[in-house]
């Protein structure tokens, strides 16, 4: 089994994308809106709103969908065991607010693949456009580790610098999540058995299906939209991180915030034993 390096730079030709008001109250549903109270978060969870918004807004977190499936430069990436592939890293970034259903023309490429000897980073970037205009809408850029696939040399990819500060956090905010929530959150389109089927997860190191690294990140998401912007969601305008730890459904999270800059909020998310799940995060707001 080998990793393709062959791919890397090869933009994929362009895949049109397209979601409906279900697919963004479903996406909505699935990263734990109106999950403890049905009465909040109307906005994202129905199409007539709340008290201070009378039409359907869309979670800034679902950016990351309006690319999903894409097939990163168009072709695969290699012969290797799927099961040991993880979520390393994610961002998107919203060129403006997303609408409760639309359709963008999706390119994605593999922009690298690095050695970090007992496994392999791969990195990708897709861009979403107005099939229309042309006009940027979302940009993601996210990473896989593929654990038995490194030792090929060369470049062990560049090192971030965290924008966690030292000293305690400006806003701590609790989200649960609940023991079904991955069979809930699989239908927005991420139908890796990892997350369902205990047999493929055991293949992984896993004791069962955890919870996928993207609902942790759209979890995370809802707390920061509900704490920095007062729960308009339309005020991001990006939002990246590193998974750090699996979490498993039924755990309870913690979202810890630190204002760095006007504008600007690192973060970091935790369970409740300290144990840091999404690290290096860091959202800033229009």
């Amino acid at each position: 089994m080998s990793l393709d390096r062959s791919v890397i730079g090869v933009r994929s030709e362009p895949t049109s994308r397209s979601w409906t008001s279900a697919d963004t109250l479903l996406y909505a549903l699935g990263v734990g809106a109106g999950h403890d109270d049905p009465l909040s978060d109307l906005r994202y969870t129905t199409e007539h709103g709340d008290d201070t918004c009378q039409e359907q807004k869309v979670l800034p977190t679902f950016g990351v969908m309006a690319t999903w499936g894409t097939r990163r430069g168009g072709r695969p990436m290699g012969d290797f065991d799927p099961a040991m592939l993880v979520h390393a890293e994610q961002e998107v970034v919203l060129h403006r607010p997303l609408r409760p259903d639309g359709t963008v023309s999706v390119t994605s490429q593999v922009t690298g693949m690095y050695d970090k000897g007992k496994g392999a980073l791969v990195t990708s970037e897709s861009e979403a456009v107005d099939p229309g205009t042309g006009e940027a809408v979302v940009t993601t850029r996210s990473s896989v580790f593929i654990r038995g696939e490194g030792g090929f040399g060369g470049d062990p990819g560049p090192r971030s610098v965290s924008p966690i500060p030292e000293r305690d956090p400006d806003e701590l905010v609790s989200m649960p999540t609940w023991p079904g929530q991955a069979l809930l959150y699989r239908l927005s389109g991420d139908r890796n058995p990892l997350h369902s089927d205990p047999r493929f997860s055991a293949r992984g190191g896993f004791e069962r299906p955890i919870l996928h690294g993207l609902c942790t990140y759209g979890v995370t998401g809802r707390a920061l939209v509900t704490a920095i912007a007062g729960g308009d969601g339309d005020a991001m305008s990006s939002m990246s991180g590193r998974f750090s730890s699996p979490v498993l459904p039924g755990e309870v999270l913690q979202v810890a915030m630190w204002h760095v800059d006007e504008g600007t909020t690192a973060f970091q998310t935790r369970k409740e034993d300290g144990t840091v799940v999404l690290d290096r995060g860091l959202a800033t707001w229009r």
